[in-house]
């Protein structure tokens, strides 16, 4: 009975998504029985998105090729953030911090987009005056990527109102050779909370690894969970490969199919009119006929025969069939333009950097641009808390005070400009407000403030805080472009005006 149950739950999925380790079935069941919570258990089958990811698997061979492509596009045009520090010394410290980190924060996006999570870990390292000469210092920061199968099932702990992590527990297996040559293997498993982190070790752990109990010196915990298409109902990310898995083993199956096909089509078959098999045989191939006459298996072998001996009324000629691989051409490129579609990734991703019949490398880059801001948007907090842990570490290690830890995310522009469009752009706007501030419908200051849009230098009309404005910067450029004898005359009217201004006094 359980085996029948079992096929029919795999023929009703059919080619449903298999990258969730979740049963679907008891998910539908628990929907209605059972209270709203976090879906803790369901999450990206990690090892298959990484096949596919790295075209591993070979029911995918022919498709995931695809699924490189789409990661990497995306992960390098979001490129690394900037931050802008509050405090001045923050800055500098923040600096010095993150300059050694670009390639483990552009892999942070890689697997954010692959696994649908990664998991970014700040530690206190031992100084290592041999490697780090210049640190003076008894310890220093950095950072490492948790894998995310090094967290189970239930190893995050959250506050069930405000959903902040109260708890996370890390757990490996590891193995190591002892001094006798012996394979020995432990588990580790620590469970860090926001004032004490507690290591357990079982088994066979080599010298200086054993289970401990300390107090968390930072107040917090030092791990940011980065998920990709975070979902109010999941505690745990969605993959990029998710949507377009279908589509991937759609194309290897019709690739397949149309190369298993090719095979019949590749190598013609000689058909023959005959009148006389025997006679034929006897002209053509001799040995043949040799084989029947003494009762052995009879070969015929037409391997470098250029010439057929027949009589007026035989003939021979070549039987080939259509090519299949030209029948499905229009349903692998239908589902190319699916997976473009659903991917949300424009087409000379995929090596296409002409002009396409669908739409040019030039109308699909604002696609490209909208779906990189919002990928930014999802890793913005990660890296702002990140950020003010970092500082607030920092600040213990170095016993540096910093008045503020706030910070912000600045990203460089997702595709470089065309400085002719650009230039283009500007000409016509500077001309559009020049009619209507002629035309008496448009204010100088609003035409400024609108201006300083488009030219990075200029400021408002009004400044703010104290500075000048774009108005005081305008007048003094007035006066300077005056003639020599008028900007002087005005210097003396204002210095007679100080000198009664002061006498009054």
């Amino acid at each position: 009975m359980d085996n029948i149950f079992s096929r029919w739950l795999t023929k009703a999925q059919g080619e449903m998504s298999r990258l969730r380790t979740a049963n679907w079935f008891f998910n539908v069941r628990n929907m209605y029985s059972a209270p709203y919570s976090l879906n803790i258990a369901g999450h990206v089958d990690y090892k298959r998105a990484r096949d596919l990811y790295y075209n591993r698997d070979d029911k995918y061979k022919l498709g995931a090729g695809f699924a490189k492509p789409i990661i990497n596009t995306l992960a390098g045009f979001m490129g690394i953030p900037t931050f802008q520090c509050e405090d001045e010394k923050a800055q500098e410290a923040l600096d010095a911090f993150v300059k050694d980190l670009p390639s483990v924060m552009q892999r942070v996006h890689q697997k954010n987009l692959i696994d649908g999570e990664c998991f970014l870990r700040l530690v206190n390292l031992p100084a290592d005056t041999t490697l780090y000469p210049e640190n003076n210092t008894k310890t220093r920061l950095g950072c490492v990527i948790i894998p995310p199968e090094q967290i189970p099932t239930g190893g995050i702990e959250y506050n069930p109102v405000t959903h902040d992590y109260t708890a996370v527990t890390i757990l490996t297996k590891n193995k190591w050779i002892d001094q006798n040559g012996d394979s020995q293997e432990y588990t580790f498993r620590q469970r860090i909370t926001k004032t004490e982190v507690t290591t357990i070790v079982d088994g066979n752990a080599p010298e200086g690894v054993e289970s401990t109990q300390e107090a968390n010196p930072w107040g917090f915990i030092p791990i940011v969970h980065f998920r990709n298409e975070a979902d109010e109902t999941e505690l745990h990310g969605y993959s990029e490969l998710e949507p377009i898995e279908p589509f991937l083993k759609a194309y290897h199956d019709v690739m397949i199919h149309a190369i298993s096909g090719s095979k019949m089509h590749s190598t013609p078959k000689v058909a023959f009119k005959l009148e006389d098999v025997k006679q034929f045989l006897a002209n053509n191939f001799p040995e043949a006929i040799k084989a029947i006459a003494e009762g052995r298996e009879a070969k015929i072998d037409m391997n470098g025969k250029d010439l057929f001996l027949l009589k007026a009324d035989e003939d021979a000629n070549f039987i080939e069939c259509n090519s299949a691989i030209g029948d499905t051409s229009t349903l692998l490129e239908f589902i190319f333009y699916c997976i473009i579609d659903t991917s949300e990734v424009p087409e000379f991703a995929f090596g296409v950097h002409i002009a396409s019949s669908q739409a040019s490398t030039k109308e699909q880059s604002p696609i490209l641009c909208r779906r990189i801001d919002r990928k930014r948007e999802q890793v913005e907090e990660g890296w702002q808390l990140f950020a003010r842990m970092a500082l607030a570490m920092l600040s213990s290690v170095t016993g540096t005070r910093f008045s503020s830890y706030g910070n912000e995310v600045t990203w460089d522009a997702v595709m470089d400009k065309d400085e002719q469009a650009d230039a283009q752009t500007l000409y016509n706007v500077v001309q559009a407000l020049t009619m209507a501030m002629g035309s008496n419908i448009i204010s100088a200051e609003s035409a400024v403030n609108y201006l300083a849009g488009y030219i990075s230098t200029m400021k408002e009309w009004e400044g703010k805080n104290g500075e000048s404005g774009e108005k005081e910067r305008i007048e003094a450029s007035r006066l300077l472009n005056q003639p020599i004898e008028e900007a002087f005359t005005q210097q003396q009217q204002m210095e007679e005006i100080d000198r009664e201004l002061g006498g009054n006094e």
